[in-house]
């Protein structure tokens, strides 16, 4: 089964990882945890969740992994001032490795100057920042766009697992 990358810090959007991950989880896939440190934990801007950090961005590559994952909330926007995850997500997206991003998880695409020409959805307030991005922007549950998956927000996570899921098949 497939190696999935989350690039997750504090105040990520709960349910926008436990319930893509359990399922992806569930359906056989391995997920590694990456943030700016390892062996701590991050939390939910809901304090619903509590994930602990599997390894730091600095002792991992990008060619490890089958796939990429970003949950929503504000880690995305965190995530996207630091050059190390800038790059990282980018290679995803210019290997044409699936791509799973919810909610605020595009902001770290559009950083990384990814989504020219792209088919995307994504949460209302970003939307206009995803058109200066020159991306073809939808309001939609789940918008699939070659290897790209994105959803709005929560309410759209059942269509948005499932059409990652599609990705990993």
């Amino acid at each position: 089964m497939s190696q999935i990358a989350v690039v997750l810090t504090d105040l990520f959007e709960d349910v926008e990882y436990t319930k893509p991950a359990e399922d992806f989880k569930n359906a056989g896939h391995e997920l590694t945890v990456i943030e700016k440190e390892s062996g701590k934990s991050v939390t939910g801007k809901q304090n619903e969740a509590t994930v602990p950090i599997d390894v730091s961005i600095d002792d991992v590559k990008p060619e490890d992994f089958d796939a990429l994952f970003i949950p929503g909330g504000f880690s995305p926007d965190q995530l996207r001032a630091d050059d190390r995850f800038v790059t990282f997500v980018k290679h995803f997206m210019d290997e044409n490795k699936p791509v799973f991003a919810i909610c605020h998880g595009p902001q770290l695409l559009i950083t990384a100057k990814a989504l020219e020409g792209r088919n995307v959805t994504g949460f209302k307030s970003i939307r206009v920042d995803m058109e200066y991005a020159k991306a073809k922007v939808h309001d939609e549950e789940v918008v699939v766009c070659h290897n790209l998956v994105t959803s709005r927000w929560p309410e759209d996570l059942p269509a948005f697992t499932k059409e990652s899921l599609n990705q990993l098949a």
